[in-house]
């Protein structure tokens, strides 16, 4: 059976929050993704919240979501076994994302991972909220410059299937 997981990410790879934002951002995420209150179908004891920081930028994939990948520059398309077959190279290292910076192989253009257009929405970052199983399956534009504001940094969301 498979899990849908909602993670919150700055915009900004590099960037992370001090502890005290990151766990306010972290609050309203849970209550957020937690259901209506009120709602009879609400389960708020099924979310999971993991609140990740990383010594080095990740790769915040969509899972089975992913559909395809475009190149920014000519528009051709990517195969997504190779950008998969790209993290699970940077995985089998263990030594995360040491840089963005790829060859896109449809233009041979350098580029950035981050600058990839993806159909369901990637990411890369160093600060994650990842909730399993959200009672949602997206945060509205409102809500995200909510959690921005609260963490100190503008946030996008990614929608995984695993």
């Amino acid at each position: 059976m498979s899990e849908s997981v909602l993670s919150v990410i700055p915009t900004d790879p590099h960037w992370q929050p001090a502890p005290e934002p990151g766990e306010r951002a972290a609050a309203l995420v849970l209550e957020l993704v937690s259901g209506a209150p009120g709602d009879p179908h609400a389960d708020p004891d099924a979310v999971e919240l993991d609140v990740d920081r990383h010594e080095v930028i990740t790769a915040v994939d969509c899972g089975s979501n992913l559909v395809s990948i475009r190149c920014p520059h000519c528009d051709g398309s990517i195969d997504p076994d190779w950008y998969r077959d790209l993290l699970d190279a940077y995985e089998e290292r263990g030594d995360g994302l040491p840089t963005l910076d790829v060859t896109t192989p449809c233009c041979t253009t350098d580029t950035s991972l981050d600058r990839l257009d993806y159909d369901w929405p990637c990411g890369f970052a160093r600060f994650e909220i990842a909730a399993w199983n959200p009672q949602r399956s997206q945060l509205t534009p409102e809500e995200l410059t909510a959690v921005g504001r609260v963490l100190g940094h503008p946030v996008r969301q990614i929608l995984a299937r695993i």
